[in-house]
Parts: structure tokens; C-alpha cells; sequence
């Protein structure tokens, strides 16, 4: 039987209770999504909770906010956090993001949504919830992220190739941008299969070109890029 927790170098994640447990997806927009400083972090559909530990690792200075609608995830996603060491700099809020009512604007905000439509559904409600868009649309998503973030703020988001150019023409018309995209492949043989886009509110061309991020080297272990990833976070890293 699998660790119904997950270790990590300053922490550890229980995850028994989460319908969706600790993903590739959810490290790699922990590691990666950056911002100068930030004071004011949100994390949209927190789940575990293990974006927001890594976020509050890796910015000191900074408060998260969480926010997570199944009940089950949110009171493990809060014993998760009360037992890390970034416990006073972490609040879980057991809502919606239709729901939230922030007193002040974010200068980071993340989140790795659902993406499937509501066909398809399995039998395991809280899955469902999870992952599909019925309860948080990618129109509601970016409307709400929109009004929650700073002017100078940015927006990171992990989808599949698909969903991220659907997300995009969608995020221009709450007038949020391309700022920088990375690209995720299993290897140098593998098409695209996610990618992690920063959206800001100014409209420009992106500050730096695509980067490109193989997970694998072609002798089947993890990259060195990976692995660069991942240092500080996994225990052997």
C-alpha cells in the first residue's frame, strides 16, 4: 500500500483525504512560478496544499492565501500547513473562488486547474470536482484571478497544450497577457504535453523566449534540469 503522505525536504504532505493527490503538475508549478518579492500570494485551489507550502518556502517574506471547495481537502490542506515550519505565513480558506472576498489585491497568483469538461464524469464525486470545470470554468477562473491581482502582479497557470490556447484567448478578454510560456516534455522524443504560462496585465510581447523543459534524459533518468527543479523540495535533490 502507498504512503497516504508525501515527504519533502522541510515538510511533509498527507494526502489520504485530497481526491487528487501530489502530481508532477503541481511540483513543477511550485518550483517554477517566480515573481520579484512578493508579499501577497493566492493559490487557487490549493488541494494538498503542496503549491502553497513550496511558494511559502521559497518566499519568506510573503503570506499565502489558499483556497480549496472540497471540505475533506480543505481541513487536510489547513493540518498540513499547521504543521509545517511556514504555519503563521499560511491561511486556508474552505470556499470558492466565486466566493472569496479578498482585503487586499495579489502580487503572485497560481493555480493548476481543472480542464476537463463536465462529460466523462466518473463515479467519484469529489474526482469529479477536482478535475473538472463544472464548479470553476476557465472564464470564471480568469475573471476573479483578474480582479484579484495587482497591477504589476502575474498569473501562472499549468494546462495541456490544448486547454493553455483555449486559456489564452479567454484571458485577453479580461485583459491579462502572455508574458512568459514553459514548455514541459517527458523527453527530447516527446511532444508537449503541459505548459506553464505567466500572465500579467500589461500587453506586450514575452519578456523572454519559450523555455523548454525535458524531465527525463534519453537514458531514461530524470534531467539535469529536472533535478535542478526539484533541489531544495525532494528528499535526494
Amino acid at each position: 500500500m502507498a504512503n497516504s503522505w508525501f515527504q519533502f525536504q522541510q515538510f511533509r504532505v498527507q494526502q489520504d483525504r485530497c481526491a487528487m493527490k501530489i502530481t508532477t503538475d503541481a511540483v513543477l508549478l511550485g518550483a517554477l512560478a517566480d515573481f520579484k518579492s512578493p508579499t501577497e500570494i493566492l493559490d487557487i485551489g490549493t488541494g494538498t496544499g503542496v503549491i502553497a507550502l513550496m511558494l511559502a518556502q521559497r518566499f519568506p517574506e510573503s503570506k499565502v492565501t489558499a483556497l480549496e471547495i472540497d471540505s475533506e481537502a480543505a481541513v487536510q490542506a489547513a493540518e498540513n500547513f499547521k504543521k509545517s515550519p511556514f504555519s503563521t505565513r499560511l491561511m486556508l480558506q474552505p470556499i470558492a473562488l466565486q466566493d472569496f472576498s479578498a482585503g487586499a489585491l495579489f502580487d503572485l497568483i497560481v493555480s493548476n486547474p481543472p480542464y476537463f469538461p463536465n462529460h466523462l464524469q466518473s463515479s467519484d464525486a469529489k474526482r469529479n470536482l477536482a478535475l473538472h470545470t463544472d464548479s470553476l470554468c476557465f472564464e470564471d477562473l480568469l475573471i476573479h484571478a483578474s480582479q484579484l491581482l495587482t497591477s504589476s502582479g502575474e498569473f501562472w497557470v499549468i494546462l495541456p497544450p490544448r486547454q493553455m490556447r483555449d486559456f489564452c484567448m479567454l484571458a485577453e478578454e479580461v485583459n491579462l497577457f502572455p508574458k512568459l510560456k514553459i514548455q514541459i516534455r517527458h523527453s527530447e522524443t516527446k511532444p508537449i504535453h503541459r505548459e506553464i504560462v505567466a500572465f500579467s496585465k500589461t500587453e506586450k510581447e514575452p519578456s523572454s523566449p519559450n523555455q523548454i523543459y525535458y524531465l527525463k534524459s534519453p537514458s531514461g533518468d530524470y534531467s539535469e534540469a529536472y533535478r535542478r527543479i526539484l533541489a531544495g523540495f525532494l528528499l535526494g535533490y
